[in-house]
């Protein structure tokens, strides 16, 4: 099956200011590449045909994408602003409803340290994660006996936390745009993070979790995160 990606890239990376004043936290460069590009490039080398970055804050900077990588294509989602993230995917909710593709789903302010997180095989819709002993207040994955997604939600323990990559089978991905288009239009959806909507339709996407190691892919959220990847950043 041919597979195609959504990076979503409008948020306004506002606790990695300064940096991001005047460029969209997933340019921002770790080791000299765009965090967005360890990404694609990623994704690339797995042989994903079809790639959409969704973009809002600073757009444009995206727009040397589509120059730079064949079948590439920024898509802007004009609400970013007002709405939290799942107005991404509502940006391109026709193109999951209409989909021939299994679908990548992955947040574009990743560093991707290791290609070789993509090169798995995949034959179940999944949310790549990485566990964490101990009490975690990000998002976690509750699984039943058969290793089924149970729970998609922040606060856990011992538990597999999200690290902003998921896998979605063509069936699910079609799915998915329904709900999330269905949510945008009932109204109360201004606050949702696009994970609040599979949570609540769980019972409708058949979902496990991909174990991938902690080293492979880092989520930076401040300068600190990034200084302690990057020597050049530090102050």
């Amino acid at each position: 099956m041919s597979e195609m990606a959504i990076l979503m890239a409008a948020g306004l990376g506002t606790r990695m200011r300064p940096l991001t004043m005047t460029r969209p936290k997933p340019l921002i460069e770790v080791h000299g590449c765009p965090m967005i590009e360890t990404v694609i490039d990623g994704l690339k080398e797995r042989g994903v045909e079809l790639i959409y970055v969704v973009v809002g804050y600073l757009g444009e900077k995206f727009l040397y994408l589509e120059h730079k990588y064949k079948n590439l294509h920024v898509v802007y989602n004009h609400d970013y602003q007002s709405v939290n993230n799942i107005s991404s995917i509502h940006t391109v909710a026709d193109k999951l409803i209409d989909t021939k593709y299994d679908v990548f789903i992955c947040e574009a302010d990743l560093y991707l340290r290791d290609k070789a997180l993509f090169l798995c095989e995949l034959t179940n819709s999944c949310y790549f994660g990485k566990m964490v002993y101990g009490y975690s207040d990000d998002w976690v994955f509750d699984t039943n006996e058969l290793g089924r997604i149970i729970r998609v939600g922040k606060v856990g323990e011992d538990r597999f936390n999200m690290v902003g990559v998921s896998w979605f089978r063509s069936s699910d991905a079609r799915i998915l745009g329904q709900i999330v288009k269905d949510a945008y239009n009932q109204g109360s959806y201004k606050d949702l993070f696009w994970d609040d909507v599979v949570n609540k339709n769980l019972d409708k996407l058949n979902l496990v979790v991909h174990e991938i190691s902690c080293n492979q892919i880092s989520e930076l959220d401040t300068v600190e995160e990034l200084a302690a990847i990057d020597d050049s950043y530090k102050i």
